[in-house]
């Protein structure tokens, strides 16, 4: 399945997510996209409420659906809760990690700037967004993209960054300190209802 380069906002209001995590995409509209939007009723079903929970989750993250079902399989060999486990792994992929640290305003953004080499770790270039990055790894810039108008704007805009990374002003980079813990995550998923649909 080819990833889906459509409008993001179309997505969040199927979803009735906010997947920029700023309550844009909703805010005007809250309700589905298109002519019967506002107009359609009835209540879901359990699978219903189980997919919607999973795809809140993917569209956030920007994932086709076999590397999402790819994570999460792997998340289920690890040890601790499945749901909770599936989320850090999907917080340390390469291009969420220079979205967190500013150095785009959109996870769409850090993809693109992933994939066209401008972000480095540990001073290697990293051009594969879906790398996993382990706790202690430094995320930075290579010299050219440091003078990118759209990367200086970005930083710019930045009010506070997510407790789980420490960031240099100066070097423009930043460290990628440990796993997030549950409470620093969207409070608005659901990872038990993903855990429901894969399982049952």
């Amino acid at each position: 399945m080819a990833r889906y380069t459509g409008p993001e906002y179309k997505k969040a209001r199927r979803v009735g997510f906010s997947i920029s995590e700023t309550g844009k995409e909703i805010a005007r509209r809250p309700y589905g996209p298109g002519q019967h939007g506002n107009a359609r009723k009835g209540k879901p079903s359990n699978y219903g409420i189980q997919l919607k929970e999973k795809q809140k989750v993917r569209f956030m993250y920007g994932l086709n659906e076999r590397q999402f079902h790819k994570t999460f399989n792997e998340a289920a060999k690890m040890n601790g809760i499945h749901g909770v486990n599936f989320l850090r792994l999907l917080e340390s992929r390469l291009d969420n990690l220079a979205y967190r640290l500013g150095f785009a305003t959109t996870r769409r953004g850090a993809r693109q700037l992933v994939n066209h080499g401008h972000v480095t770790v540990n001073g290697k270039k990293g051009d594969i967004p879906s790398y996993r990055v382990k706790p202690g790894d430094v995320i930075g810039l290579k010299d050219a993209a440091k003078e990118m108008k759209v990367v200086k704007e970005s930083l710019e805009k930045v009010n506070k960054r997510v407790e789980f990374v420490s960031y240099d002003e100066n070097k423009l980079e930043g460290t990628y300190v440990r796993f997030p813990e549950r409470n620093e995550l969207n409070a608005d998923i659901n990872e038990s209802m993903i855990v429901e649909f894969y399982n049952r």
